[in-house]
């Protein structure tokens, strides 16, 4: 008989150890997450794991009187320095180290098929453990949230991508790792420069010879400036030439109003904002002068959100 409660207290030892470890290792925010994506398994898991120190309360004064009662049955068993020996082995191997390795591992599934023992538990050792959580509940305050860093969310996304069991692709992986970083960069750093711009004066004519060049050049928007080229007055759009070639001056038909001004400084994630909010494709670069410096695009945004470059039929 004696025998018998040794190894029913040696799995209550391992059990008590092992959700300690394993459920308290999840954290909650991870938990609803994955309750409001259907998950049953955390659904049981956070009725015991929601109130974090009556949990923490609940499993170490169990584990503590299983170990204390434990040391108590060995002794009738073995006497002096063998019991000792005995009842430490025991502890360590059965009650600590295989069940943490275990319910470590697969913390979830234990956690969700012993949630009805643990509630057992709560209930009975509620008038001791309440008022000792309320203490550390007010002296410690609330579960800090897990919160991850933008660098530390990508280096997640890469192990997730590497691994065998994750249903996340390398394409995926491109996405998610240049929308979490595109906007460290600044328009400058992705802008066609002023040299390499093509640009017409606002009072050239629409004669075949302009209409031949923009054909050759292929752009379908087109700075216009006024005198010099570091001062833009306006975005020719190559549709609106239609019907009037030989009749009018760059500068008349072209778009002066909407221009989306932005800085060489500017963040990206500032810039797609713009893009957005004025319902356009192109912004002209700055200095802190004002100087025309380059144009960036929405497409240019868009390669580095998607870590790729977009090729069309005129690139």
């Amino acid at each position: 008989m004696t025998y018998l409660i040794v190894i029913i207290l040696v799995g209550f030892s391992g059990l008590f150890s092992g959700l300690t470890l394993g459920l308290l290792s999840l954290s909650k925010g991870e938990l609803e997450r994955k309750i409001e994506l259907g998950d049953k398994k955390a659904k049981k898991v956070y009725s015991v794991r929601k109130k974090g120190n009556l949990l923490l309360c609940t499993l170490l004064l169990g584990n503590v009187a299983v170990n204390s009662a434990l040391a108590i049955f060995l002794g009738d068993i073995a006497s002096g320095f063998m019991a000792g020996l005995v009842a430490t082995g025991l502890i360590v191997i059965f009650g600590e180290i295989i069940p943490q390795a275990s319910f470590a591992k697969y913390a979830l599934e234990v956690g969700a098929k012993t949630a009805w023992i643990v509630k057992i538990f709560i209930v009975l050792l509620y008038p001791i453990c309440a008022p000792i959580a309320w203490v550390l509940d007010k002296t410690l305050g609330a579960e800090m949230p897990t919160v991850y860093s933008k660098k530390e969310l990508v280096k997640i996304i890469e192990e997730h991508e590497d691994s065998k069991e994750s249903d996340i692709d390398r394409d995926e992986e491109r996405i998610i790792r240049g929308a979490l970083t595109y906007s460290e960069k600044q328009a400058g750093e992705i802008m066609t420069g002023r040299d390499k711009v093509y640009t017409i004066n606002e009072d050239e004519v629409f004669d075949e010879k302009l209409i031949a060049k923009i054909k050759k050049r292929g752009h379908t928007r087109i700075p216009v400036f006024h005198k010099s080229e570091s001062h833009i007055v306006g975005i020719l759009y190559v549709k609106d030439l239609l019907g009037h070639v030989g009749q009018e001056k760059v500068g008349k038909l072209c778009h002066k109003h909407k221009l989306v001004h932005v800085k060489t400084s500017t963040k990206l994630d500032k810039l797609l904002n713009d893009f957005i909010k004025n319902k356009l494709h192109i912004a002209l670069v700055e200095d802190k002068k004002g100087e025309f410096q380059g144009l960036v695009t929405l497409e240019d945004v868009i390669e580095e959100v998607l870590k790729i470059e977009i090729v069309d039929e005129t690139d």
